[in-house]
């Protein structure tokens, strides 16, 4: 999975049972379309929890860091359609993080994909990049694999609260992100288990804190597939 653009939207959140059904069906013919149909937008996919059956992973490629605070963007997340006004309260747990791309390897689609999430230790920010980059270098030509990415979040210092936030209530932001994709779900494990597992992690750099995710592929679209 090679990540469109310089930047990404990066999403974790829980939908209960009795909402799952609706979720997909707006998710999926509204909130994707009125999404990629934005300037900016490369590609959103959307990704559902191996291990947990409420947990979803939603990930928007973006051609410019600028799209964050484009009018274009703005303007939707402040005035969004009723559907939406009655989703966003079922977005449990939301953890919503505006990212640059820091490094991005591979390429294609893949249907297994792993997220952790990661924070630098004080003064060790520069040594956990640079190590982690040369460890993920290589991932996309191992057996199994296709991809792999380092996502830092930078909200835009002119961020305020949109409607749609103040209708989920507080988000919660991620730091780091690593994603790794692949077409078989045991080498992608096998890599968050022993190369990118938390003690190695924290060898490196990271913080005590490291939080992980195994997904799989649920739908993606890109603006291409909103052409009639």
């Amino acid at each position: 999975m090679s990540l469109l653009g310089k930047a990404a939207l990066a999403m974790w959140w829980n939908v209960r049972p009795e909402q799952r059904e609706e979720f997909g069906d707006w998710h999926s013919h509204e909130h994707f379309p009125e999404r990629l149909s934005i300037g900016g937008f490369q590609r959103g996919s959307r990704w559902s929890g191996v291990r947990d059956a409420e947990g979803f992973f939603v990930l928007y490629e973006l051609a410019t860091y600028a799209t964050l605070t484009s009018k274009a963007y703005l303007d939707r997340l402040n005035s969004p359609t009723p559907w939406s006004t009655k989703m966003m309260p079922h977005h449990l747990g939301m953890v919503r993080s505006q990212c640059r791309i820091v490094a991005s390897f591979g390429g294609g689609i893949a249907a297994t994909l792993a997220t952790i999430r990661l924070s630098p230790r004080a003064g060790a920010e520069q040594r956990l990049e640079t190590t982690l980059i040369e460890m993920l270098r290589d991932c996309p030509d191992k057996r199994g694999l296709t991809g792999a990415h380092l996502l830092v979040t930078d909200t835009p210092p002119t961020s305020h609260a949109t409607t749609e936030q103040r209708i989920r209530g507080n988000d919660a932001a991620a730091d780091w992100i690593v994603l790794i994709s692949g077409y078989d779900g045991e080498a992608v494990e096998q890599v968050v288990s022993a190369k990118l597992s938390a003690a190695e992690l924290q060898r490196i750099g990271a913080q005590q804190k490291v939080v992980a995710g195994r997904y799989s592929l649920a739908y993606t679209m890109t603006p291409l597939d909103l052409v009639s």
